[in-house]
């Protein structure tokens, strides 16, 4: 058995954590990449909007930040959500 250390990184300005950052916002840049559920429209806040501003639509926005290595860690969007 090996024990697997993932570090957490912010897509948005790289602080990188030993564990999962509370409520999935970075505790250093307070920004996360956010996707609308409608049009995939990718925008970087601390909390998202309640209208997406490409479809003007009331949609749901999934959190898409990269925080493991696996998905290439600082500056990259997850590309599997």
């Amino acid at each position: 058995m090996t024990d697997t250390q993932h570090e957490w990184v912010c897509a948005h300005c790289g602080f990188t954590a030993s564990d999962k950052f509370e409520g999935d916002i970075c505790p250093t840049c307070g920004l996360t990449y956010w996707k609308c559920a409608e049009c995939g429209f990718l925008i970087t806040a601390s909390v998202p909007p309640d209208v997406c501003p490409e479809c003007h639509a009331k949609c749901e926005f999934k959190n898409v930040t990269c925080y493991t290595p696996e998905c290439g860690g600082t500056g990259n969007i997850d590309p599997r959500l």
